[in-house]
């Protein structure tokens, strides 16, 4: 029995993709013309108002529309509906039955508040996004390259994970991030705590930047290879700012034994038998010095044992040193995650550290039993 496949034919194929683009402009930019009708009507019926009935609507009811329109429209039509606005305010302006100082003030605020939108709408064109459909294209690249790193694993049973990330702004853009994969048969867990230089939305973008590329080099090249390979791709970027801190976990799920590499980032914890060791591993900040070594130290992360991960953010404050801001997360993190695993965490990110910069707090527990 045979089976005959009908290949396209390339001409017709060439052919109809323009006209599928064409349909898709066409939906996209009818959208629009039916966005900034509506607003426009709006808008006239507002004038109207103000124009017939002064006592019932203020003279600043013109601000609803143009501000709506600031929100709504793209970078090409809200020039044309600020100019429209301002037409508007002109008419209802001339139909005052007098001018006084406070009906002028009133036309002044709208005014300078229009030369706004309109200034707002050339940076808009010139970054090509619009209000809310650009915020969400934003948010949108932000949780796809966030995912890239995979999230945070499944880990077998007798393991876990938990993590938080708060910025320095309140954003949700932040110079900290973790990327995380498992690998080798779901054998090994690979996880990166990583610190970008600057903080909150100023590091924001080099920040997602970086997460997708070490989401993707995680798990793609060998644990140990994976700080060369990101210190590598740091210094090929040539940034003014283009250092980083991290550290590197890699955990074997059957045996227990867990190897850390650090990159100018403060040690990790482990916790053992009760007691916190620091693992201390060295090696420069990434991006500042090619063909870098990082010095693994290793440990075994026995039942009841946890390690943990965090950003400067957590231990640096201005007049503290830094040892003593390690020994105060240390002390508060071992009753958290005796008392509250699974929220620890959040709880050390929320408690400690400095909220003047990025906090992230990453634990990895081994139950007991």
């Amino acid at each position: 029995m045979t089976t005959s496949i009908q290949t396209p034919d390339p001409v017709r194929t060439r052919r109809s993709r323009p006209s599928r683009t064409r349909a898709s402009s066409r939906r996209v930019w009818s959208s629009e013309t039916r966005i900034a009708v509506g607003l426009a009507a709006g808008a006239l019926a507002t004038a109207l108002v103000v124009a017939l009935a002064p006592d019932v609507m203020p003279f600043t009811a013109l601000l609803i529309p143009l501000v709506l329109g600031s929100i709504l429209l793209g970078p090409r039509t809200l020039p044309w509906y600020v100019v429209f606005s301002l037409l508007l305010l002109l008419v209802s302006l001339l139909n005052q039955e007098e001018l006084t100082a406070r009906v002028l003030g009133a036309a002044g605020v709208q005014l300078v508040i229009a030369l706004i939108v309109l200034v707002t709408s050339l940076r808009r064109t010139r970054l090509g996004v619009a209000g809310l459909r650009g915020e969400s294209m934003f948010v949108d690249l932000r949780d796809r390259i966030q995912n890239q790193g995979g999230g945070l694993p499944r880990l077998p049973r007798g393991w876990a994970m938990e993590s938080a990330v708060y910025s320095a702004g309140g954003t949700a853009f932040a110079g900290d991030f973790v990327v995380s994969s498992r690998s080798g048969c779901g054998r090994r867990v690979e996880i990166a705590v990583v610190d970008v230089s600057g903080k909150g939305e100023e590091a924001g973008v080099r920040a997602l930047l970086l997460s997708g590329a070490m989401g993707a080099l995680l798990g793609a090249v060998p644990p140990e290879g994976f700080l060369p390979a990101a210190n590598d791709y740091l210094v090929r970027q040539d940034w003014q700012e283009g250092f980083a801190t991290a550290v590197h976990l890699a955990a074997d799920t059957e045996t227990g034994e867990v190897v850390v590499r650090t990159a100018g980032h403060p040690p990790a914890g482990l916790l053992s038998e009760g007691r916190w060791h620091l693992m201390g591993s060295e090696g420069p900040l990434l991006g500042l010095v090619p063909e870098a070594e990082f010095v693994p130290a290793t440990g075994h992360l026995r039942p009841g044992g946890a390690v943990l991960l965090y950003t400067d953010g957590m231990v640096e404050r201005p007049g503290r040193d830094l040892d003593h801001g390690i020994d105060d997360l240390l002390a508060e993190a071992g009753p958290l995650l005796a008392t509250a695993p699974g929220r620890a965490a959040d709880r050390l990110a929320r408690r400690l550290g400095s909220h003047d910069d990025d906090r992230t707090v990453l634990v990895v527990r081994r139950d007991e039993g």
